[in-house]
């Protein structure tokens, strides 16, 4: 099982860091690189899941133009936000 897991870890960094476009891969890739290792199953698989959407909601969602529409994904968007510096400091 540890096999499996640390395939799923290698292809969603791959998959985070080959985004299509250079701002997501290098966003979504440094947050991966840097937390993918200590990730629960749990967390991995929520992971895999942000990463099936598409970068323009993404950049929508890291940038501020439009709202995190789902509640699933609020709590990551915030917390790669911080990761970033791009927290609103208000």
């Amino acid at each position: 099982m540890t096999d499996d897991v640390e395939t799923r870890r290698r292809r969603a960094l791959y998959r985070a860091m080959h985004r299509g476009t250079k701002e997501m891969d290098h966003l979504v890739g440094r947050y991966a690189d840097a937390y993918l290792p200590a990730m629960t199953l749990d967390g991995l698989a929520h992971f895999e899941r942000f990463l099936a959407l598409p970068d323009p909601l993404l950049q929508g969602w890291f940038f501020g133009t439009q709202p995190v529409g789902s509640p699933e994904f609020d709590g990551l968007v915030r917390e790669m936000r911080r990761f970033h510096g791009l927290e609103d400091r208000s």
